[in-house]
């Protein structure tokens, strides 16, 4: 029999490798997510792809986390959480070898398809965990795992733009090349999920909410509105600002990598910082609060055009705890069924990102042949790429207004968390 000191000591590695698969596994998302900011320029050179083909391929991100969610949940009853983080890492893994080898659009497609689909079964996972054992300071401790996710987010497309002009054994890297290793670090995560002990579902089949009741609550619809728009906001700027300050200002890639890393570090920092602000005054009020300010910056950096670009990074401050707060709120409402408000709202959060993600580069492209007969060499494309920054604004605005929704129902019935 193990006397409570052993107990204890094992309880405690055990959380250990538990926090350290959370914050592992989210530091290896951070960089699979957003090394495309500056290999998106390539790809579309490389294989001669058009805003339409481009605004597909970033949609492909929403519609694997779609897929995913329509199994994960069940996967995760069914062989465990622990199971399911390993498959995730091992899909990322095995994606960075296909997209190496990809050299045609259907096949890149299909590859970054792959990629998605793990980094879906990933993100439930992660947040179905970290629902599970940040009981106390539920709000703090998601944005810290998010912090993670920030922090590799924020030197990702530095190491990215870094990684492709490396020459090795005579052959440049290029953006094959710096899928393939940075991808390959997904087995990292792996190391401590193996040791580690994942918590179950404790909760008995007869005290859980069933999924038909959840969807009859109009908080949950409010939260996968919130979520959605700002993760269409969150997600599109990781694919769209290199972009548009290369091609809308003529910016080298180095310097737009930069700027791209300067929003993710006010993304991290955010994350770092503003946990215990949403904790004290509370989930709702803060989602309102910092989806706004991310809408105005964004607004305010199209307006003021080149000289206001930083507004552009500084709008990463408040879009950055949208998703963990929102997250924080679930497993703080709905604890005894937070597998399945979390799949609920992730789905249907998928199907919107889906279609904002194509609706961007529909948009850019629509606007920027609108202005292309009879205006100056460069304007249509000018005005298409602001148009379809604004979109990514207005995402954030509406987040800001569903989420005061969210706040006047809860208060009106007494919920406010």
């Amino acid at each position: 029999m193990k006397s409570p000191a052993h107990a204890q000591s094992s309880s405690k590695r055990n959380y250990i490798l538990q926090l350290l698969t959370v914050f592992v596994g989210f530091l290896i998302f951070g960089f699979s997510e957003n090394i495309k900011g500056p290999a998106i320029p390539r790809i579309q050179s490389d294989l001669r792809l058009d805003e339409m083909q481009l605004g597909t391929l970033l949609s492909l991100n929403s519609l694997g986390y779609l897929l995913a969610c329509t199994f994960t949940a069940y996967l995760i009853r069914r062989i465990g959480v622990k199971v399911v983080s390993l498959i995730a890492f091992g899909s990322m893994a095995a994606s960075g070898v296909f997209i190496f080898l990809s050299h045609s659009y259907p096949v890149l497609s299909g590859s970054f398809f792959l990629m998605y689909i793990g980094n879906g079964m990933l993100e439930i996972g992660l947040a179905v965990l970290g629902a599970r054992i940040f009981v106390k300071n539920t709000g703090t401790m998601m944005n810290l795992s998010h912090f993670f996710y920030g922090l590799s987010s924020t030197v990702a497309p530095l190491v990215s733009s870094g990684l492709m002009t490396v020459t090795v054994f005579g052959h440049m890297l290029d953006w094959r090349g710096v899928y393939l290793i940075i991808l390959a670090l997904s087995v990292v995560p792996m190391i401590p999920a193996v040791m580690g002990k994942f918590p179950g579902d404790a909760t008995l089949a007869e005290d859980r909410i069933p999924l038909k009741a959840i969807a009859r609550d109009p908080v949950i619809w409010l939260l996968v509105t919130v979520l959605s728009f700002g993760v269409i906001s969150e997600l599109a700027v990781g694919g769209w600002l290199v972009n548009f300050l290369e091609k809308a200002y003529g910016w080298e890639s180095s310097a737009a990598a930069g700027m791209l890393s300067a929003f993710f570090l006010c993304f991290t920092l955010a994350r770092l910082l503003l946990g215990p602000v949403t904790d004290k005054i509370g989930f709702t009020l803060s989602l309102i609060i910092l989806a706004g300010f991310s809408g105005l910056c964004t607004f305010a950096a199209i307006v003021a055009g080149e000289p206001g670009a930083f507004l552009f990074a500084l709008a990463g401050a408040g879009i950055a705890p949208i998703y963990p707060t929102v997250m924080a709120l679930i497993a703080d409402r709905y604890r005894k069924s937070s597998d399945a408000a979390i799949t609920f709202v992730v789905t249907l959060m998928g199907v919107a990102c889906v279609l904002g993600n194509y609706f961007i580069g529909a948009l850019t492209n629509g606007i920027k042949n609108l202005f292309a007969a009879g205006a100056a060499e460069g304007t249509g494309l000018l005005r298409g790429l602001q148009a379809g920054y604004a979109f990514i604004g207005l995402c954030a605005l509406l987040c800001s207004l569903f989420a005061f929704l969210l706040y006047r129902h809860l208060k009106r019935n007494n919920e406010l968390i």
